[in-house]
């Protein structure tokens, strides 16, 4: 990076920062504070939404998983517009009727304060959690380049989100996301064409989509159902859908951007807008990583994407090792080059008998390529102890710093930045309205003023900016961030989403059922996730939790009223 790169990120972030503090620096009620005084208009709280969502673990980890995986994942996706019609007719005019300001209150007034505060306990640990990942996406970019302490660059962009969101609330967070949400899709559609513009001048656009597809990268429709497959059609249409209406429908990250809008229907034309747009959006970053994955059979790409470590790896007793592997990684490269060739060749002169045996030479230098990175990851995990060698997310922050020009890095890097700061502000203000309506003012201290509440509600703020730092170090282990974020909700979300349709839809269930059923629920989900990690994909956990609570909670009302008769 040079200075114009640096100009650009820091002044982007220093706009969305003052911009938001300084729009919001009115904001002197509770009211104001959580709910933005409900005067947001439908396409500002689809944007919110959507921005909330995207975090920089989208824009950093998405192009990696399609570079790896292809477009497959795509398919976790295709639930949502039917989860968010449901929402809209089912389940908003119900919050908007009682007036409440996070979605558990709702649940006090149709079961009791056990039931709801088990809810709000279990959102707070999955939000609590979940923040630290998307705090910690961005800590991994700024630590990459910098090659400071991943601790303090975690500390400098929590405290960014720190000053504007407890400045303003959600009237802060959904202003600041406008600009955020522009940043985002002008960077990275510049990223994608970029990408494009630097294969050689004879690959023409059809060629880079036939090299693709050949290759397996456009696999955007999968059919083979398997418990085991984490993206399929299946997968993506029923357990995406249970997943969805529980994150849209209860989680207070989203419910509060809907919740500050100027009327019913605005908040449900918001959640529209959300659900049409947000696949497409998906589809071109996730087309981006396909650009880019066609960049890297012209240009090669390192043995290990993640610089910096390996960097720390060379200078230890295992740098001949490295040396050695590097050299074995440059040859396999010159035949996967020839191979590539070939498949150029057949695809403009439509030889399939070239093709194939193209396609044959090329998988056979990628298992080869794949054994000798897999080795160079154990090295350089014998070289740096505890170090994670997982480096799919730093595949296109690579590109990023490698090939763009200067002044594009720092837009690129501010859009990470960006996306990392809205969903974080989103988040934590959410975080802090239910630890403070749901939790302090119902069971604590339920007698505050307004200012009183307000204050707390900035230090609750403040409180889990600090928990969401420490909660970062979590993710420092995990497989891959894209994947590990929607792990830790699958965990919870469908124990929460079991709750709330039982409330919505099983009237003559009470209390004491539904709140035995949920500690059923959710002891069966992580049964699964420590027990059947294998056998059971991470999504069919939101099916399970919800089906469970459902239909114990049904049984124990069946047997409470046999019981009474």
């Amino acid at each position: 990076m040079n200075l114009l790169d640096w100009i650009i990120l820091f002044g982007t972030l220093a706009f969305i920062v003052g911009y938001g503090a300084w729009k919001t620096r009115e904001t002197k009620n509770i009211d104001g504070y959580l709910k933005g005084d409900n005067n947001l208009k439908w396409w500002m709280i689809g944007v919110s939404i959507m921005a909330t969502q995207a975090s920089a673990v989208t824009f950093l980890s998405t192009p990696g998983q399609a570079m790896d995986d292809g477009m497959r994942f795509l398919q976790f996706y295709f639930g949502l517009p039917l989860a968010m019609v449901i929402i809209a007719v089912t389940m908003v005019p119900i919050y908007y009727r009682l007036k409440v300001y996070t979605a558990y209150e709702y649940l006090e007034t149709r079961f009791d304060l056990k039931t709801r505060t088990l809810a709000a306990v279990l959102f707070l640990i999955l939000r609590g959690l979940s923040a630290g990942i998307t705090l910690y996406a961005p800590s991994i970019v700024l630590s990459t380049i910098l090659g400071w302490n991943i601790i303090f660059t975690t500390i400098l962009i929590g405290l960014l989100v720190i000053i504007y969101s407890v400045s303003g609330g959600t009237k802060a967070v959904s202003l600041t996301q406008r600009q955020q949400m522009t940043i985002i899709m002008g960077g990275m559609l510049l990223a994608g064409i970029m990408a494009y513009y630097k294969l050689p001048e004879s690959v023409s656009f059809t060629d880079t989509i036939q090299i693709a597809g050949e290759l397996g990268k456009l696999n955007i429709v999968t059919t083979d159902f398997s418990l085991s497959d984490r993206f399929n059609i299946w997968s993506g249409l029923l357990a995406s859908t249970f997943l969805f209406l529980s994150y849209f429908g209860t989680d207070q990250s989203q419910v509060a951007r809907y919740l500050g809008g100027k009327s019913l229907t605005e908040s449900r034309m918001g959640l529209i807008f959300n659900g049409l747009l947000k696949i497409p959006m998906q589809f071109v970053i996730l087309f981006i990583g396909v650009l880019v994955f066609v960049f890297y059979l012209f240009n090669q790409p390192p043995i290990f994407h993640n610089q910096t470590l390996k960097e720390r790896a060379t200078q230890t007793t295992y740098a001949d090792s490295l040396a050695h592997l590097q050299i074995g990684y440059d040859k396999i490269y010159a035949d996967k080059q020839i191979a590539i060739k070939n498949l150029v060749s057949g695809i403009q002169s439509d030889n399939e008998a070239i093709i194939q045996t193209a396609k044959t030479d090329y998988f056979q230098a990628k298992s080869k390529e794949d054994s000798v990175r897999a080795t160079v990851k154990r090295t350089i995990a014998a070289a740096v102890p505890g170090a994670k060698t997982q480096d799919r997310d730093y595949m296109f922050l690579n590109f990023v710093l490698s090939y763009l020009p200067h002044g594009v890095i720092g837009l690129i890097l501010a859009v990470m930045f960006s996306a990392a700061m809205g969903s974080m502000a989103g988040e934590l203000n959410a975080l802090s309205s239910t630890t403070t309506i749901d939790i302090f003012k119902r069971s604590i201290k339920p007698a505050g003023s307004d200012k009183f509440y307000l204050n707390a509600s900035r230090s609750f703020t403040v409180m889990w900016a600090l928990l969401a730092m420490v909660f970062a170090a979590l993710a420092n282990q995990a497989e891959n961030l894209i994947q590990f974020v929607n792990i830790v909700g699958s965990l919870f979300y469908g124990t929460i989403l079991g709750i709330f349709l039982v409330a919505f839809y099983l009237k003559s269930v009470k209390s004491n059922a539904v709140f035995v059923a949920a500690i059923i629920g959710e002891a069966s989900v992580l049964t699964c996730y420590f027990f059947f990690y294998e056998e059971i994909a991470f999504l069919y956990y939101n099916i399970i939790g919800c089906v469970v609570v459902v239909v114990f909670a049904w049984v124990l009302r069946i047997l409470d009223k046999e019981k009474q008769d």
